[in-house]
């Protein structure tokens, strides 16, 4: 078990290993010259981390952090290789990593041209596809700071932001931390609406 919070795989590190999440949703983030974070993507269970690093034996390009606490299994690369040797799978992982290397471009092109509230509503639903399994409410469990991080905003800017939903009750500050979402879709619809 991985508590919340903790770095699974860091950006700069080689890739001795990847992870399979079985339980729980993790932050791909990628950080600048600066320390400043930006959120790539949202996984969650099921998901396989890291082979990008194994692939082409190149340092980690992102870090990998718990959103929440998360089980994971460890599969040292050597493994991880033979395994995907054997039974012949590395074009449909090659095509898996495509396709995520597409996604976040398309994250990257948000943070450069939507607005805030767009760009948090945006991320809220990645972080909701990937922990929630069908729930109706979820509970993020980022401080504001840590969200306006991930969406290259302003903290000020994400007070902005969530204060009308907020006061429309599709979300709520928990007392633990963290924001209740209850419903997504009014968020998502208001942000474009008020492009």
């Amino acid at each position: 078990m991985r508590p919340a919070r903790s770095v699974l795989l860091r950006q700069g590190d080689p890739g001795t290993h990847v992870i399979l999440l079985a339980s729980g949703s993790t932050l791909v983030t990628l950080t600048g010259l600066h320390g400043e974070r930006t959120l790539l993507a949202v996984r969650g269970a099921g998901e396989l981390l890291g082979e990008l690093a194994v692939l082409d034996d190149q340092p980690r390009t992102a870090s990998v952090i718990a959103a929440e606490d998360c089980r994971v299994h460890v599969i040292p690369a050597v493994d991880f290789l033979g395994f995907v040797d054997s039974h012949g799978l590395l074009t449909p992982l090659l095509r898996h990593a495509i396709a995520r290397v597409r996604e976040a471009e398309t994250v990257r092109l948000e943070l450069a041209t939507a607005p805030v509230p767009v760009r948090l509503a945006s991320a809220l639903g990645r972080l909701m596809h990937a922990a929630s399994a069908g729930h109706a409410e979820h509970v993020v469990r980022l401080t504001q700071t840590e969200l306006s991080q991930m969406i290259g905003a302003s903290r000020n800017a994400v007070g902005t932001a969530l204060k009308p939903w907020r006061e429309r009750g599709w979300l709520a500050t928990e007392a633990a931390g963290g924001l209740l979402i209850r419903d997504l879709t009014s968020i998502q619809s208001h942000a474009h609406a008020h492009r």
